[in-house]
């Protein structure tokens, strides 16, 4: 289960400022005894229509493409904008910051089944009204949240997902996730519903689960069966986390590219958590992960081509430019154009929009529809690891940032996998769903890798002045025993649970 903490003291200020033409709310919220960990956000409303009369008003905005800002190019897009795309990511060390997202199984206590929509809707008008998110529209439907840099949305299956801010250091990150999942159990008790943190949905089938009404999650769904037989499991019965990190130049997008990918498949095994299907053992400890191989092998993968000399932001753009589309976004609807590529975007030869250029705002919507174990944006995304309870969450980017946001790990990193060939690589991807940190690796064990990767990310994190090695302790006893948390469920599920559904 998905742990709130009982302990600890959450107090929230918030303080509201009109000017002639904006609204600038800054809400300072601290979590721990005495208050000890504090989040701020200040956030300038974009003009928005605002419900209602200035006291207790609340802004609701219309659904928008997964973007930040309006990004339209006022001359037809090239080839090279979508490279100084990529590469405005590009910045100093000292704005590098730590993004993390995870999402969640939300249940009725009593009946255990997956939380339906008017159910999902009820709780993000309570969390927005208690605790003052702005709401997400698409249509009439509320379907997310937003406040400051932080969102809440849904996935296919109503996963509940937190898209975290970008953060300064792992201490902040930590206090995000638990207000965040405070926030979420106080509204949530109130009606019954429970969350539970597993990379696999482990009781109900896919018919058994409600889908969201979200116009692309539509086009998805269709499409899915036709790429591969495992996509409609990915897109309704999994959950993940995820940790997003930033690089200076080309060459340290590439170094940490490389090392991510390489490393991947032990960040699946230390997270290993989705062992179970509909009430019973799935046969791999991350059944998520397996999922991934047989959803759509256009848009999935380890990538080899990070791997070449000649690889870069420009050749990112040539693989995403060939990945087949799923929509374009126009005018609050989502246009079905699967089966084109974004190149043929790019040359007006979309049939499901005749004539028409991509914007900006298209490409990023592209990249979000490419799915490898590493994602490139503007940003690197650690994509490995099955969703887990709370002091995991705060495992997975610790895990990450020590060995990527230390310049002596990240080279150690490099230096150990330089010699391994793209066949092994990939054998680690295949196998590790199944074998774990048991894996047969050249002379050895998976899990003595793991525990040479694992030091380095401590080293890393000592080294980043932060205090942050403690939040490693989560997967220190899983490369110390080599039993990753799929093995403990499975231990509990034949012993304590006598092979029951109901007590995950």
């Amino acid at each position: 289960m998905v742990v709130f903490s009982r302990s600890a003291t959450t107090t929230t200020t918030t303080t509201t400022t009109y000017t002639r033409h904006n609204l600038i709310r800054q809400t300072k919220t601290c979590v721990g005894n005495n208050n000890s960990l504090c989040y701020s956000a200040t956030k300038k409303a974009p003009p928005q229509r605002i419900l209602g009369g200035a006291r207790g008003s609340r802004v609701i905005l219309a659904a928008s493409p997964p973007t930040e800002d309006a990004l339209v190019a006022t001359d037809p897009l090239t080839k090279q904008d979508l490279v100084d795309y990529l590469a405005s990511g590009c910045k100093p060390k000292d704005k590098w910051r730590i993004g993390t997202e995870h999402e969640k199984f939300g249940f009725e206590f009593g009946t255990l089944r997956p939380m339906k929509y008017d159910q999902i809707a009820e709780l993000l008008n309570g969390i927005a009204e208690r605790f003052d998110w702005d709401k997400v529209m698409e249509g009439d439907k509320i379907i997310g949240l937003k406040q400051g840099k932080q969102s809440i949305s849904l996935e296919p299956g109503g996963q509940f997902e937190l898209s975290g801010a970008p953060l300064e250091t792992l201490h902040q990150t930590c206090a995000e996730v638990n207000l965040h999942l405070y926030q979420v159990k106080a509204v949530a008790e109130e009606m019954g519903i429970g969350f539970l943190g597993i990379g696999f949905q482990p009781k109900w089938g896919i018919k058994d689960i409600p889908i969201m009404p979200k116009g692309r999650y539509d086009i998805m769904r269709n499409y899915m069966p036709k790429v591969g037989s495992l996509g409609l499991d990915m897109m309704f019965r999994t959950c993940t986390v995820q940790v997003n990190l930033d690089f200076s130049s080309e060459a340290d997008m590439i170094r940490k590219f490389r090392a991510g990918l390489a490393l991947q498949p032990i960040a699946t095994a230390l997270f290993a958590n989705s062992p179970f299907k509909e009430g019973k053992p799935n046969g791999f400890f991350s059944m998520r992960s397996h999922i991934w191989t047989d959803t759509d092998k256009d848009r999935t993968g380890m990538l080899p081509f990070v791997f070449d000399d000649s690889f870069g932001f420009q050749q990112y753009v040539d693989y995403a430019l060939d990945v087949p589309m799923y929509f374009v976004y126009r005018k609050h609807r989502y246009i079905d154009c699967t089966g084109k590529t974004f190149r043929d975007f790019l040359a007006g030869r979309l049939p499901c929009i005749p004539g028409e250029l991509p914007t900006l705002n298209d490409w990023e919507n592209h990249l979000t529809t490419i799915f490898p174990e590493v994602r490139l944006k503007r940003y690197l995304e650690m994509r490995g690891a099955d969703g887990g309870p709370w002091r995991r969450l705060c495992a997975l980017p610790a895990f990450w940032v020590g060995l990527l946001y230390d310049e002596v790990s990240l080279q150690s990193v490099l230096d150990m996998t330089a010699d391994w060939t793209p066949e092994e690589r990939q054998m680690l991807r295949n196998k590790v769903p199944v074998t774990g940190l048991k894996t047969p690796f050249r002379d050895g064990l998976l899990k003595h890798v793991a525990e040479d990767v694992l030091k380095l990310a401590k080293d890393g994190l000592e080294r980043r002045g932060f205090k942050e090695s403690g939040f490693l302790n989560e997967v220190a006893e899983v490369v110390r025993t080599g039993v990753t948390p799929a093995e403990r469920l499975l231990e509990l599920y034949h012993g304590k649970w006598e092979q029951s559904s109901k007590s995950y």
